[in-house]
């Protein structure tokens, strides 16, 4: 068994490690699923439809990506995974909110569009 300090040599000199961009990529990209943990305390009306469907799709070529590429990049594949979580979640809050918004705002027209009850049957008011 290795000691501890051959292993971190070796994942120093890994073409992985800390001296590539195939380490400081990734590093670099929890920053969106950070930002996108943060935005969960927002209300879901600032969520951006477009926006968040495009971190989807940008999530999962980069997960494709990550896989493929040699050698296969589990840091930036697990990052991506978790962006895609987080950015799913965002878009669900922002449909059930919007569905919610539009059954309201139909609610509301209903009510609106009703007769008042100080309507008289000639149809004039009080």
């Amino acid at each position: 068994m290795a000691s501890f300090s051959a292993r971190l040599l070796n994942f120093w000199n890994s073409p992985t490690g800390p001296k590539t961009t195939h380490f400081w990529g990734p590093v670099a990209n929890w920053g969106f699923v950070l930002a996108g943990l943060a935005d969960m305390r927002k209300d879901p009306e600032y969520i951006s439809p477009n926006m968040t469907g495009v971190m989807c799709v940008y999530s999962l070529l980069f997960m494709r990506f990550a896989w493929e590429v040699k050698p296969r990049n589990y840091l930036l594949l697990a990052c991506h995974a978790s962006n895609e979580t987080v950015q799913l979640y965002q878009l669900s809050r922002w449909y059930s909110w919007s569905t919610s918004s539009a059954i309201k705002a139909a609610d509301v027209k209903r009510v609106d569009a009703a007769p008042t009850a100080a309507a008289s049957s000639d149809g004039k008011t009080a």
